[in-house]
Order: structure tokens, then sequence, then C-alpha cells
């Protein structure tokens, strides 16, 4: 199903170590709006979704768990140095006690990955909806994020996956105009 090439869809790089900015990730890694809870989705809906749309909910859904490698990295990157204290420091005690440097799919507040994060209805233009819902809270997240750091590094990434989220939305509003025109055409028998 995948070709798997041993490079990041866009280089990930940070110039410094910081654990805290670290834990903010955590919300784009294992957090409701997340880039692992987006995959999940979006490849669980396409099973039901339209023979006209499937493809998009495939690209991205396929997209996204390249978007949850880049912020794998950046996590690792910016805790692989830091001393037990600067974990500490940074509000992620428990984190270490549980999981040393090891990733672990939680949000920035601590809160475990659960599949409550996203929904399938069934109904495809009521899926895309919250689909679109989806990439906009992700760029929101995305643009949060790119505020709270000083590391123009870090920045540059995050201001591409930014920009995909926002493609991402476009192509999920393009495909809910393709379903209403099919709902709208008139059917003659």
């Amino acid at each position: 199903m995948w070709v798997y090439e041993k490079k990041l869809q866009y280089p990930v790089r940070v110039s410094k170590c910081d654990p805290h900015m670290a834990k903010l990730l955590m919300e784009q890694y294992g957090g409701a709006d997340g880039e692992l809870a987006a995959a999940l989705r979006y490849l669980n809906q396409r099973y039901t979704i339209p023979d006209k749309v499937i493809g998009v909910l495939n690209d991205i859904g396929t997209e996204e768990f390249a978007h949850l490698e880049m912020i794998a990295t950046m996590i690792y990157k910016l805790t692989k140095d830091a001393s037990v204290e600067q974990m500490k420091a940074a509000g992620l005690g428990e984190y270490y006690a549980a999981h040393d440097h090891a990733l672990y799919y939680q949000s920035a507040g601590g809160v475990p990955f659960t599949a409550t994060y996203f929904q399938a209805k069934g109904d495809p233009i009521a899926d895309l909806y919250e689909d679109i819902a989806a990439e906009e809270k992700a760029r929101a997240t995305y643009q949060w994020l790119i505020d709270l750091t000083d590391d123009v590094d870090l920045q540059d990434s995050l201001k591409f996956l930014r920009e995909r989220e926002i493609i991402h939305s476009l192509r999920f509003h393009e495909s809910v105009e393709i379903l209403k025109g099919e709902r709208d055409r008139k059917k003659v028998f």
C-alpha cells in the first residue's frame, strides 16, 4: 500500500534542546486534534465514503502519518539531550518517570490518546465537515506552536505543517462540493 522512503516529508531541524516545547508539541502527537487522530479518522472513514472522493481520504490519511513522523522527530530532537532536571522543569517529570525519553501518545496536558478523539458517522458529507473542522483546528494549533517558539529552524517545519493543513481543508471542501453535486443531481429513470 505504501512506499516508504527513509526520509521525512520535510526536513526537521531544531536549534536547541527545549523539553518545554517538546511537551507543547505532544498536542499534535497524541492530542485530540493531532496527527494520529487525523490519520486514523480519514483512513477509517474511507471505507464508507463514495468512490468519487475515496482517494482524498486515503491520500490525506497517509500524509498525516508522515506528519506524525515529523512531530515525533521534533519531540525526540528537542528532548534527546535533556537532563532529568530539564525534563522536570518543563513539566515532564511524570512523563520521564513513566517513559524516560521514549515517545508516548499523549496530549500536551498529559492525557493519553484515545479513539474517542475521532468519529465516523457514516454520512459522507457529515464526515467530511468533521474532517474540515479537524484540519482547521490543526492549522490553528500549528500557528500557536509557531508563536510559542523562538527556534526559527523549528518554526520552519511547523510552518510547512500548517500550510499542509490548509491544503487538506481545501481538498475536503472540494470533496463536499463533489458529493453535494451528486446528491442534488436529478435522477431520471
